[in-house]
Protein backbone atom coordinates (compact mmCIF):
# COMPACT_ATOMS: atom_id res chain seq x y z
CA UNK A 1 0.00 0.00 0.00
CA UNK A 2 1.53 3.37 -1.07
CA UNK A 3 0.85 6.39 0.00
CA UNK A 4 2.44 10.28 0.57
CA UNK A 5 2.62 11.26 4.18
CA UNK A 6 2.49 14.08 5.53
CA UNK A 7 6.65 14.64 6.52
CA UNK A 8 6.34 17.73 8.01
CA UNK A 9 3.62 16.27 10.39
CA UNK A 10 6.04 12.98 10.88
CA UNK A 11 8.78 15.52 11.94
CA UNK A 12 6.89 17.23 14.24
CA UNK A 13 5.43 14.22 16.12
CA UNK A 14 8.88 12.87 16.60
CA UNK A 15 10.80 16.05 17.69
CA UNK A 16 7.60 17.05 19.49
CA UNK A 17 9.39 16.32 23.11
CA UNK A 18 12.24 17.87 25.01
CA UNK A 19 15.69 16.42 24.00
CA UNK A 20 16.07 14.96 27.67
CA UNK A 21 12.87 12.85 27.65
CA UNK A 22 13.42 12.26 23.72
CA UNK A 23 10.78 11.76 21.45
CA UNK A 24 6.98 11.81 22.28
CA UNK A 25 5.27 8.43 20.55
CA UNK A 26 2.48 9.04 18.15
CA UNK A 27 0.65 6.57 20.13
CA UNK A 28 0.69 8.77 23.52
CA UNK A 29 -0.75 12.29 21.73
CA UNK A 30 -3.44 10.33 19.81
CA UNK A 31 -7.28 11.73 20.58
CA UNK A 32 -10.60 11.05 19.19
CA UNK A 33 -12.27 8.55 17.75
CA UNK A 34 -9.44 5.53 18.54
CA UNK A 35 -11.88 2.84 19.80
CA UNK A 36 -13.02 0.23 19.25
CA UNK A 37 -10.72 -0.15 16.04
CA UNK A 38 -9.70 -3.33 14.53
CA UNK A 39 -7.91 -4.55 11.77
CA UNK A 40 -7.48 -0.86 10.84
CA UNK A 41 -5.99 -0.10 7.21
CA UNK A 42 -4.87 3.69 6.33
CA UNK A 43 -4.21 5.69 3.55
CA UNK A 44 -3.11 9.43 2.93
CA UNK A 45 -6.14 11.46 0.13
CA UNK A 46 -5.21 14.67 0.32
CA UNK A 47 -5.01 16.65 3.34
CA UNK A 48 -6.33 13.70 5.34
CA UNK A 49 -5.01 10.27 6.65
CA UNK A 50 -8.18 7.67 6.24
CA UNK A 51 -8.92 4.55 8.70
CA UNK A 52 -10.88 1.80 7.48
CA UNK A 53 -11.79 -0.76 10.14
CA UNK A 54 -13.71 -4.24 10.91
CA UNK A 55 -17.23 -3.80 12.52
CA UNK A 56 -19.81 -5.77 13.57
CA UNK A 57 -23.39 -5.18 13.12
CA UNK A 58 -25.02 -3.00 15.67
CA UNK A 59 -21.73 -1.79 17.04
CA UNK A 60 -22.65 1.05 15.28
CA UNK A 61 -24.55 2.88 12.53
CA UNK A 62 -23.39 1.36 8.84
CA UNK A 63 -19.94 -1.05 8.55
CA UNK A 64 -16.66 -0.43 7.86
CA UNK A 65 -16.09 2.50 9.77
CA UNK A 66 -14.17 5.37 8.26
CA UNK A 67 -12.00 7.72 10.32
CA UNK A 68 -10.12 10.64 9.25
CA UNK A 69 -7.07 12.62 10.86
CA UNK A 70 -5.05 15.81 9.28
CA UNK A 71 -2.08 14.67 11.06
CA UNK A 72 -2.08 11.34 12.71
CA UNK A 73 -2.86 12.79 15.77
CA UNK A 74 -6.43 13.92 15.78
CA UNK A 75 -9.00 10.80 14.54
CA UNK A 76 -12.76 11.41 13.68
CA UNK A 77 -15.12 9.21 12.69
CA UNK A 78 -17.14 10.13 9.82
CA UNK A 79 -19.49 7.41 9.01
CA UNK A 80 -19.34 4.20 6.90
CA UNK A 81 -18.69 2.56 3.49
CA UNK A 82 -22.27 0.02 3.51
CA UNK A 83 -25.15 0.49 5.64
CA UNK A 84 -26.09 -2.70 5.61
CA UNK A 85 -23.94 -5.65 4.45
CA UNK A 86 -24.48 -6.46 0.47
CA UNK A 87 -27.03 -8.53 -0.21
CA UNK A 88 -24.84 -10.93 -2.12
CA UNK A 89 -22.70 -11.90 0.60
CA UNK A 90 -25.54 -11.98 3.42
CA UNK A 91 -26.82 -15.02 0.57
CA UNK A 92 -23.09 -16.43 0.08
CA UNK A 93 -21.86 -16.80 3.94
CA UNK A 94 -24.93 -17.61 6.02
CA UNK A 95 -25.57 -16.24 9.57
CA UNK A 96 -22.73 -13.36 8.69
CA UNK A 97 -22.69 -10.60 11.55
CA UNK A 98 -20.11 -8.22 10.45
CA UNK A 99 -17.20 -6.80 7.53
CA UNK A 100 -13.60 -8.19 8.55
CA UNK A 101 -10.36 -7.07 7.56
CA UNK A 102 -10.80 -3.93 4.26
CA UNK A 103 -7.88 -3.13 2.63
CA UNK A 104 -7.68 0.00 1.07
CA UNK A 105 -5.62 1.31 -1.78
CA UNK A 106 -5.59 3.59 -4.95
CA UNK A 107 -5.29 2.21 -8.42
CA UNK A 108 -5.20 5.58 -11.03
CA UNK A 109 -9.14 7.97 -10.27
CA UNK A 110 -10.00 4.63 -8.15
CA UNK A 111 -9.74 3.88 -4.74
CA UNK A 112 -10.12 0.45 -4.23
CA UNK A 113 -11.23 -1.10 -0.75
CA UNK A 114 -11.09 -4.91 -0.40
CA UNK A 115 -13.36 -6.32 2.48
CA UNK A 116 -14.08 -9.85 4.04
CA UNK A 117 -17.15 -11.40 5.17
CA UNK A 118 -16.98 -14.47 7.27
CA UNK A 119 -18.38 -16.02 10.39
CA UNK A 120 -16.20 -17.13 13.31
CA UNK A 121 -14.26 -20.35 12.97
CA UNK A 122 -15.25 -21.05 9.67
CA UNK A 123 -13.49 -20.73 6.04
CA UNK A 124 -16.77 -20.45 4.34
CA UNK A 125 -15.44 -16.60 3.70
CA UNK A 126 -15.34 -14.48 0.62
CA UNK A 127 -14.06 -10.68 -0.30
CA UNK A 128 -15.49 -8.44 -1.69
CA UNK A 129 -14.68 -5.04 -3.45
CA UNK A 130 -15.95 -1.56 -3.41
CA UNK A 131 -15.02 1.61 -5.12
CA UNK A 132 -15.30 5.54 -5.52
CA UNK A 133 -13.52 8.05 -7.00
CA UNK A 134 -12.54 9.71 -3.85
CA UNK A 135 -12.63 9.39 -0.55
CA UNK A 136 -13.68 12.61 1.09
CA UNK A 137 -17.16 12.82 1.87
CA UNK A 138 -17.74 16.33 0.71
CA UNK A 139 -16.93 16.02 -2.44
CA UNK A 140 -20.07 15.78 -5.06
CA UNK A 141 -18.23 12.55 -6.42
CA UNK A 142 -18.39 10.72 -3.34
CA UNK A 143 -20.50 7.65 -3.52
CA UNK A 144 -19.00 3.89 -2.89
CA UNK A 145 -20.20 1.17 -5.45
CA UNK A 146 -19.62 -2.59 -4.55
CA UNK A 147 -18.17 -4.43 -7.16
CA UNK A 148 -19.21 -7.71 -5.63
CA UNK A 149 -17.20 -10.66 -5.31
CA UNK A 150 -13.27 -10.93 -6.09
CA UNK A 151 -13.22 -14.66 -5.02
CA UNK A 152 -14.61 -17.10 -1.60
CA UNK A 153 -13.15 -20.61 0.02
CA UNK A 154 -15.19 -22.76 1.68
CA UNK A 155 -15.26 -26.20 3.29
CA UNK A 156 -13.73 -27.83 0.56
CA UNK A 157 -10.60 -25.32 0.35
CA UNK A 158 -7.05 -25.79 1.86
CA UNK A 159 -7.27 -21.53 2.67
CA UNK A 160 -9.59 -19.45 3.87
CA UNK A 161 -10.56 -16.22 1.72
CA UNK A 162 -10.18 -13.38 4.68
CA UNK A 163 -8.04 -10.42 5.36
CA UNK A 164 -7.08 -9.02 1.94
CA UNK A 165 -4.17 -6.17 0.89
CA UNK A 166 -2.90 -5.47 -2.10
CA UNK A 167 0.87 -4.92 -3.72
CA UNK A 168 1.64 -3.87 -7.01
CA UNK A 169 5.46 -4.71 -8.29
CA UNK A 170 7.82 -2.11 -10.01
CA UNK A 171 6.78 -4.25 -13.57
CA UNK A 172 2.57 -2.91 -13.00
CA UNK A 173 1.55 -6.49 -11.51
CA UNK A 174 -0.92 -7.25 -9.12
CA UNK A 175 -1.29 -9.42 -6.03
CA UNK A 176 -3.24 -9.48 -3.62
CA UNK A 177 -2.21 -11.70 -0.07
CA UNK A 178 -5.01 -13.14 1.98
CA UNK A 179 -5.03 -15.78 4.71
CA UNK A 180 -6.47 -16.76 8.27
CA UNK A 181 -5.31 -20.10 10.16
CA UNK A 182 -6.10 -23.25 7.80
CA UNK A 183 -2.66 -23.72 5.69
CA UNK A 184 -1.42 -19.91 6.11
CA UNK A 185 -0.87 -17.24 3.83
CA UNK A 186 -1.37 -16.96 0.13
CA UNK A 187 -0.76 -14.87 -2.88
CA UNK A 188 -3.12 -14.86 -5.80
CA UNK A 189 -2.13 -12.67 -8.82
CA UNK A 190 -4.97 -9.95 -9.84
CA UNK A 191 -6.14 -8.05 -13.18
CA UNK A 192 -4.98 -4.97 -12.19
CA UNK A 193 -7.90 -3.79 -14.27
CA UNK A 194 -10.62 -5.89 -12.89
CA UNK A 195 -9.05 -5.53 -9.54
CA UNK A 196 -10.27 -9.16 -9.22
CA UNK A 197 -8.20 -12.61 -9.62
CA UNK A 198 -6.66 -13.21 -13.15
CA UNK A 199 -8.33 -16.32 -15.71
CA UNK A 200 -6.56 -19.10 -14.39
CA UNK A 201 -4.72 -17.94 -11.47
CA UNK A 202 -4.35 -20.08 -8.61
CA UNK A 203 -3.08 -19.18 -4.57
CA UNK A 204 0.31 -19.71 -3.68
CA UNK A 205 1.53 -20.31 -0.55
CA UNK A 206 3.24 -17.70 1.72
CA UNK A 207 3.74 -18.66 5.05
CA UNK A 208 1.82 -20.92 7.45
CA UNK A 209 2.34 -22.29 11.27
CA UNK A 210 2.01 -25.84 12.73
CA UNK A 211 -1.61 -26.58 14.44
CA UNK A 212 -3.67 -25.11 15.51
CA UNK A 213 -2.62 -22.73 12.22
CA UNK A 214 -3.01 -19.26 14.44
CA UNK A 215 -1.46 -17.13 11.38
CA UNK A 216 -3.39 -14.09 9.65
CA UNK A 217 -3.29 -10.45 8.75
CA UNK A 218 -0.66 -10.07 5.75
CA UNK A 219 0.43 -7.68 4.53
CA UNK A 220 3.14 -6.95 1.67
CA UNK A 221 5.12 -3.89 1.24
CA UNK A 222 8.38 -3.51 -1.18
CA UNK A 223 11.64 -1.52 0.17
CA UNK A 224 14.92 -1.43 -1.93
CA UNK A 225 15.45 -5.01 -3.08
CA UNK A 226 13.06 -6.71 -0.37
CA UNK A 227 9.61 -7.81 -0.40
CA UNK A 228 8.56 -7.77 3.07
CA UNK A 229 5.55 -9.84 4.59
CA UNK A 230 3.97 -8.89 7.78
CA UNK A 231 1.77 -11.06 9.51
CA UNK A 232 0.26 -11.60 13.03
CA UNK A 233 0.70 -14.97 15.21
CA UNK A 234 -1.49 -16.25 17.57
CA UNK A 235 -5.23 -15.19 19.06
CA UNK A 236 -6.82 -11.90 18.61
CA UNK A 237 -10.66 -10.97 19.98
CA UNK A 238 -9.77 -11.81 23.54
CA UNK A 239 -9.67 -8.86 24.61
CA UNK A 240 -7.28 -7.99 27.42
CA UNK A 241 -6.19 -12.03 27.23
CA UNK A 242 -5.25 -11.61 23.35
CA UNK A 243 -1.75 -13.19 23.09
CA UNK A 244 -1.75 -12.01 19.02
CA UNK A 245 1.44 -10.12 17.86
CA UNK A 246 2.92 -8.84 14.55
CA UNK A 247 6.25 -10.75 12.58
CA UNK A 248 7.73 -9.77 9.21
CA UNK A 249 9.82 -11.63 6.93
CA UNK A 250 11.54 -10.28 3.56
CA UNK A 251 12.26 -11.65 0.28
CA UNK A 252 13.72 -10.58 -2.93
CA UNK A 253 10.70 -12.31 -4.71
CA UNK A 254 6.99 -11.10 -4.10
CA UNK A 255 5.99 -14.87 -4.35
CA UNK A 256 8.38 -15.89 -1.93
CA UNK A 257 10.18 -18.13 -0.11
CA UNK A 258 10.02 -14.46 2.86
CA UNK A 259 12.49 -15.65 5.78
CA UNK A 260 13.44 -14.17 9.06
CA UNK A 261 17.15 -12.62 10.01
CA UNK A 262 18.33 -15.99 10.20
CA UNK A 263 17.03 -17.49 6.65
CA UNK A 264 14.28 -19.55 8.68
CA UNK A 265 11.22 -19.59 6.40
CA UNK A 266 7.76 -18.06 7.19
CA UNK A 267 6.29 -21.18 5.57
CA UNK A 268 7.85 -23.24 8.22
CA UNK A 269 5.98 -21.05 11.19
CA UNK A 270 9.22 -18.52 11.73
CA UNK A 271 9.24 -14.87 11.43
CA UNK A 272 11.17 -11.73 12.78
CA UNK A 273 9.16 -9.97 15.67
CA UNK A 274 8.07 -6.48 15.40
CA UNK A 275 5.14 -6.05 17.63
CA UNK A 276 4.79 -7.65 20.86
CA UNK A 277 2.97 -6.68 24.02
CA UNK A 278 6.52 -7.27 25.74
CA UNK A 279 7.60 -3.72 23.90
CA UNK A 280 5.14 -2.37 24.76
CA UNK A 281 6.47 0.81 27.07
CA UNK A 282 3.44 1.38 28.50
CA UNK A 283 2.46 -2.38 29.62
CA UNK A 284 -1.03 -1.39 28.86
CA UNK A 285 -1.73 -2.33 25.54
CA UNK A 286 -1.68 -6.61 24.61
CA UNK A 287 -2.36 -8.10 21.20
CA UNK A 288 -0.41 -5.96 18.42
CA UNK A 289 -1.79 -7.00 15.22
CA UNK A 290 -3.92 -6.94 12.12
CA UNK A 291 -1.68 -4.13 10.93
CA UNK A 292 -1.75 -1.94 8.03
CA UNK A 293 2.07 -0.53 6.67
CA UNK A 294 2.03 2.40 5.01
CA UNK A 295 5.19 3.88 2.81
CA UNK A 296 6.29 6.99 1.23
CA UNK A 297 10.23 6.73 -0.03
CA UNK A 298 11.79 5.48 3.03
CA UNK A 299 9.66 6.33 5.64
CA UNK A 300 6.79 4.32 6.55
CA UNK A 301 4.04 3.75 9.91
CA UNK A 302 2.82 0.84 10.98
CA UNK A 303 -0.66 0.83 12.12
CA UNK A 304 -2.58 -1.67 13.80
CA UNK A 305 -5.05 -2.81 16.78
CA UNK A 306 -3.87 -3.48 20.47
CA UNK A 307 -6.72 -4.48 23.45
CA UNK A 308 -6.24 -1.63 26.46
CA UNK A 309 -6.02 -3.11 29.37
CA UNK A 310 -7.26 0.25 31.23
CA UNK A 311 -10.45 0.35 29.25
CA UNK A 312 -11.87 -3.12 29.41
CA UNK A 313 -9.56 -4.67 26.78
CA UNK A 314 -10.94 -2.59 23.80
CA UNK A 315 -9.37 -2.70 20.90
CA UNK A 316 -7.97 0.90 20.10
CA UNK A 317 -5.95 2.51 17.11
CA UNK A 318 -2.21 2.18 17.00
CA UNK A 319 0.30 3.86 14.83
CA UNK A 320 4.38 3.95 15.38
CA UNK A 321 6.78 4.72 12.69
CA UNK A 322 8.97 2.31 11.42
CA UNK A 323 13.09 2.66 11.25
CA UNK A 324 14.85 -0.14 9.61
CA UNK A 325 18.16 -1.46 11.39
CA UNK A 326 21.82 -2.07 9.35
CA UNK A 327 20.67 -5.18 8.00
CA UNK A 328 17.51 -3.75 6.28
CA UNK A 329 14.59 -4.81 9.16
CA UNK A 330 11.99 -2.76 9.91
CA UNK A 331 12.14 -1.81 13.74
CA UNK A 332 9.25 -0.28 15.14
CA UNK A 333 10.01 3.23 17.03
Amino acid sequence: MQLRLLITATVALLGSAAPAAGPVSINAQMTGDLRPVHDPSVIQAGNYFYVYSTSQLGEAPGLIHIRRSPDLIHWTKIGAVFAQIPDWAKNKIAGTKGIWAPDISKHGDQYRLYYSVSTFGSNTSAIGLATSPTLDPEDPGYRWADQGLVFASDVHSDFNAIDPNIITTPDGAQYMTFGSFWSGLKLIELDPVSGKPKPGAQPVALAQRAAPDAIEAPVIIRRGQYYYLFAAFDFCCRGANSTYYTVVGRSANVAGPYVDSRGRKMLNGYGEVLLHAKLDKTKAFVGPGGASVATSGDRAIIVYHAYDKRNGGTPTLRIQPLGWNSQGWPVAL
